[in-house]
């Protein structure tokens, strides 16, 4: 997997992006005065500061989701109740949660992120029950910060500092490769503080992490979900309920919104529901040698990686049949096709209805889940970039969050009590639905919401 994973940096190193392509052109841009070469060199500094407190985050979280279930264990708690606790928090906050990010800031929100997961890995130093279930409270709460004040600080900083809309596949497709790479990371670094310091190692680093990231945030600029001239207009307009409802209306009014959050909501709850089964799942297929579960784990996250370096050549090779206006749509939807037809073969392998070497068709079929998975977070936040309206973003980003706990906690549900081969149906049947809402969208109407907002100015 790793000279699979070197193959790919190879070929995709003779690609070169959209945006490098232009930033030697010295044509003056009509809106912001300046040369594409300039904008560029501005972008760049602009995708760096981000995804340097990306990688940051994202190590700190996978450290301690690597490590909870044990820490748990260890404690000798009721270790599905807190699960449970977290999922169903993150639910009812996440309505709520998202007009406050718009509304007093997604730099302040991010700061408040990053200080409630100090506080919740301090927490987690307890063996009280009633302290870890605070904990999940939290956790829930900044589990929808995590997926939404971040990347809706970046969306709407981008298009404050003028820079092209395509440039933000670029931003997108790195976050992912670099969300695989912390992913392997984390495993490293994780057992190397528990071998050092106990179940609570991998906890303690994550605390050091954040406050590493919180420090990063502070030098961010800050924006909100509505321009600074209309803040003052009036005092029902720039409340925190006129967000919420603004929110909750934009999303049932626009067809497009709502189905990029159902898919959305499919493709994760699929996938969490594949993370809850690849481990027993290759453990009833019985390989000789027993499961190298760390050895499978770092498989799978190269797969995600190597997703996010072969996303721009794929977008890109896509946008010239389908032209650009679609190419994030029929992108998806292939994606979609090809991680639902990845999920069949386990559902058929675990039904008896293929023969032969049923274990290495699984294996394979999990590495084209995860490469799937690697493609399918760009190119979900470049359409939710495309469709969601800036002065919205948190809050509708986290009403997305409704649907996608609903079908976490059914697919959670369902492995403990269906047969693995019906739970993978179910996750085949979550996938190649959601190609058909994306499929929809191809034949939507063409403009954004950052062209609409042109119109309107």
């Amino acid at each position: 997997m790793t000279l699979l994973l070197m193959a790919t940096l190879l070929l995709t190193s003779f690609y070169t992006p959209d945006d490098e392509k232009e930033s030697s052109d010295t044509t003056k841009l009509d809106d912001n005065n300046k040369t594409h070469k300039e904008l560029h060199k501005e972008f760049n500094v602009f995708r760096r500061k981000y995804i340097l407190v990306y990688l940051v985050i994202m190590l700190a979280d996978w450290m301690q989701g690597t490590h909870m279930y044990t820490l748990y264990l260890s404690y000798g708690v009721n270790i599905s109740a807190l699960f449970l606790t977290g999922f169903l928090s993150g639910a009812i906050f996440a309505p709520f949660l998202g007009s406050a990010v718009d509304k007093f800031g997604r730099k302040r929100s991010c700061i408040v992120y990053c200080v409630l997961e100090i506080i919740i890995n301090t927490m987690e130093h307890s063996t009280d029950f009633t302290i870890l279930i605070m904990g999940r409270i939290l956790g829930g709460i900044s589990t929808n910060l995590l997926f939404s004040a971040f990347e809706s600080w970046m969306t709407t900083e981008h298009r404050n500092k003028g820079f092209p809309e395509e440039w933000l596949t670029r931003t997108y497709s790195e976050a992912s490769i670099g969300n695989g790479a912390m992913a392997i990371l984390a495993g490293i670094v994780a057992q190397i503080l528990e071998d050092n310091f106990g179940q609570i190692g991998p906890f303690q680093g994550a605390i050091a992490l954040t406050v590493l990231a919180l420090i990063l945030v502070l030098g961010w600029e800050e924006n909100y979900g509505e321009r600074k001239e209309e803040e003052h207009d009036s005092a029902s307009a720039s409340s925190l309920y006129a967000q919420f409802i603004d929110g909750w209306t934009t999303t049932f009014n626009d067809s497009r919104i709502w189905r990029i959050g159902m898919t959305q909501a499919l493709s994760e709850g699929a996938m969490y529901t594949f993370v809850f089964m690849w481990v027993p799942t290759m453990l009833s297929q019985d390989p000789p040698g027993g499961l190298p579960t760390g050895c499978v784990f770092s498989s799978l996250m190269m797969a995600i990686t190597m997703g996010g370096v072969l996303f721009p050549p794929l977008h890109s090779a896509i946008s010239m049949v389908s032209g650009k206006t679609k190419a994030a749509e029929v992108s998806a939807s292939l994606i979609y096709l090809m991680a639902g037809a990845s999920m069949a073969i386990p559902a058929l392998c675990l039904a008896g209805m293929m023969s032969g070497d049923c274990f290495n068709r699984i294996v394979i079929s999990f590495l084209v889940m995860e490469f799937c998975v690697g493609l399918f977070m760009p190119v979900a936040g470049t359409l939710r970039s495309k469709y969601v309206p800036d002065a919205l973003q948190g809050a509708v980003l986290n009403i997305f969050r409704l649907p996608l706990n609903a079908i976490v906690v059914a697919g959670t549900y369902a492995t403990d009590v269906w047969q693995a081969e019906t739970v993978f149906s179910l996750v085949c049947g979550f996938l190649f639905l959601a190609a058909l809402l994306q499929a929809s969208l191809v034949f939507s109407a063409p403009s954004s919401v950052a062209d609409e907002g042109k119109k309107k100015d």
